[in-house]
């Protein structure tokens, strides 16, 4: 795996950085020439480093039938799933699901608008367990803005957005709530379990995960307290991270598995939301409001939502969505949030209420197109992981349920199959990607397929939302044509000297606010004595590169504040280095998808760490 990411890190040196020399980047690699950042031993490995040379690094290993890395709605639903097949005909299965947040939930962030029909098949009595469903829907609005201007568009029965039949969530109780119906099925659950590793049976498939360690301090070196993870292995080992996960993207650099081999790049954006009590007057419990356009312009593609919940005192949700292929890189989908709140006819619903919380994850965007290969020798990638997302829905959550049900019910055939041969020792089933692409989640989102490229146009939104009515509404997507995404998001990004500075109001403390105090509501912790979780594959390449040639875009992309450029100590004037202020980190995943030089790797931190989440 080593070697397949060196590969991979010197293509891009060599293929996209812009004016920047190979040589020197490779010569920089021993980081003589800037300062140290990175101490991570994915980096800087422990058997070239001889304060490990005394240390234990043996691991003590378990067994499961099934593990599952990702506690989310995916995840959950596929341990769910196969509990109750197991319990169906009476047989033993150890399932064990591995979630690095301290409590299930408390990683969690979506709007969100949870379409039941996944739940309904899993827990049909769902009501009488009183899963979080507190408020159906019952109203939805939509509408383009202009800088002053709010045009209205009639939502119609059939259209992407009608909500009729669905529930506003806090998607994090609700994911709390399926883990409990996950224990009593026994389910073994293990939150602040971060997994980092997966491990390989010598054929080369794959034989489980490896936990983190823990008790090492920020220079890299080992503590008093040093503790070794542990090795757990599995029939099968089922990704389910979320977007853009860190073992998951490992998978997709095995160039023996060539998991994207057959599909376009993803492509994504990054949702920030606020969570606000509002004057009770202003409070409509069960409205939607959907927005696109301002704040940004028409070839960024974006929007907003507002989601009035109902859950015993006057909450909304608010949270604005920004592709990460836009092109400017003095952009900041932070600020962009924050001024798109000032809007004539969003800025009164926030007057005289209170933001309550704070936090940002990315998102995947891309369609069928996207989606990477689901099974390989050991394993399948079910949910955000892989990218079930319904573009002009905007929901997954229902999608992503689904592809963890179908992955139970394969799994569970095959390795209760004591007829069923393998090649390798890690089988594959390939039933999985069979069942689901004969599901109704394949249905719906070929349906869908052409709708997020189709703004990649010289009418940017407006060619969007024109074929979308032409195509979806009137078609369903029977066009036969399949858009493709031409290349990753980070590749959009335009040098500075080609793009004018974006100018935003300066935060009223009222409705609109800086990022530090928002961070600060999210209740993000980490370990301050440990490396950072924001490594580089070269440390030289933030200033070399980064700043020099897109003006340190990072500094803006970033939702939480983790990335700065800070003048040197005793440099010279306009001499500036990177900090990472990893503890600031909301676990989003943006860095690791925007970085131009995609010279950033999100690796887990001790487990536990990061946000807090109280149901976002």
């Amino acid at each position: 795996m080593k070697s397949s990411i060196g590969k991979t890190l010197c293509a891009c040196l060599n293929g996209n950085f812009r004016n920047f020399n190979l040589s020197s980047a490779t010569s920089r690699r021993t980081f003589a020439s800037a300062p140290k950042i990175t101490t991570h031993h994915t980096i800087h490995p422990r058997a070239k480093d001889e304060r490990w040379n005394d240390i234990d690094m043996e691991r003590f290993s378990d067994e499961a039938d099934v593990i599952i890395v990702g506690g989310g709605p995916a995840g959950l639903s596929c341990a769910i799933r196969l509990k109750q097949l197991a319990l169906a005909e009476d047989k033993e299965l150890r399932v064990c699901v591995f979630e690095k947040a301290p409590d299930l939930g408390q990683h969690t962030l979506s709007g969100a608008c949870l379409e039941p029909r996944a739940l309904n098949e899993l827990i049909p009595d769902w009501k009488d367990k009183d899963a979080p469903l507190n408020t159906p829907v019952k109203e939805d609005s939509f509408a383009i803005l202009t800088e002053k201007m709010r045009i209205p568009i009639p939502i119609l029965k059939g259209f992407p957005m009608h909500n009729e039949g669905n529930y506003i969530v806090r998607l994090g109780n609700f994911v709390k709530w399926l883990g409990e119906q996950a224990e009593e099925l026994e389910v073994e659950v293990y939150p602040g379990f971060a997994c980092t590793e997966v491990l390989y049976h010598e054929d080369g498939s794959v034989k489980g995960i490896g936990t983190n360690d823990v008790g090492i301090h920020k220079d890299g070196s080992p503590k008093d307290t040093f503790e070794r993870g542990m090795e757990f292995h599995a029939k099968q080992t089922i990704f389910s991270e979320g977007c853009h996960g860190a073992l998951t993207k490992g998978l997709y650099s095995n160039d023996k598995f060539g998991l994207r081999d057959d599909c376009t790049p993803q492509t994504y954006a990054l949702g920030i939301k606020e969570t606000w009590t509002v004057e009770e007057s202003k409070w409509r419990p069960g409205r939607i409001d959907h927005t696109v356009g301002w704040p940004l312009d028409k070839n960024t593609y974006g929007g907003s939502f507002i989601y009035h919940l109902d859950e015993g005192e006057p909450m909304v949700a608010a949270g604005f969505v920004t592709a990460l292929d836009y092109s400017n890189p003095y952009l900041s989908p932070f600020r962009e949030f924050q001024r798109f709140k000032q809007h004539p006819s969003v800025r009164p619903l926030f007057v005289g209420g209170e933001r309550i919380g704070y936090g940002a994850r990315a998102l995947n965007e891309g369609g069928i197109q996207n989606i990477p290969k689901l099974a390989f020798p050991g394993g399948c990638i079910i949910g955000c992981s892989a990218g079930f997302m319904n573009v002009p829905k905007i929901k997954g959550t229902h999608t992503a349920m689904k592809s963890g049900m179908v992955c139970a019910e394969t799994v569970y055939a095959a390795i209760t199959d004591e007829e069923r041969s393998s090649d390798t020792e890690g089988m594959t089933v390939h039933e999985y990607e069979t069942e689901l692409k004969s599901s109704w989640v394949w249905k719906e989102l070929h349906s869908v397929r052409n709708v997020r490229p189709s703004f990649h146009t010289k009418l940017g939104l407006y060619g969007g939302l024109a074929y979308t009515g032409l195509f979806y509404i009137l078609m369903r997507g029977k066009e036969p044509w399949t858009f493709k995404t031409a290349e990753p998001d980070y590749k959009s990004l335009k040098p500075a000297a080609e793009c004018t500075p974006i100018e935003y109001p300066k935060p009223d403390n009222e409705v609109s606010f800086d990022l530090l105090s928002s961070v600060a509501l999210s209740g993000t912790n980490h370990d301050h004595d440990q490396p950072a979780h924001l490594t580089l594959y070269n440390d030289a390449v933030p200033v070399d590169r980064n700043y020099k040639v897109f003006n340190g875009p990072e500094q803006r992309f970033c939702p939480a504040g983790v990335y700065e450029y800070v003048p040197v100590e005793g440099g010279a004037e306009g001499d500036v280095r990177l900090q990472i202020n990893a503890q600031n980190c909301v676990h989003c995943k943006t860095c690791d998808i925007k970085c131009p030089s995609q010279n950033i790797n999100w690796v887990c931190p001790e487990g536990g760490g990061g946000p807090a989440y109280n149901g976002m």
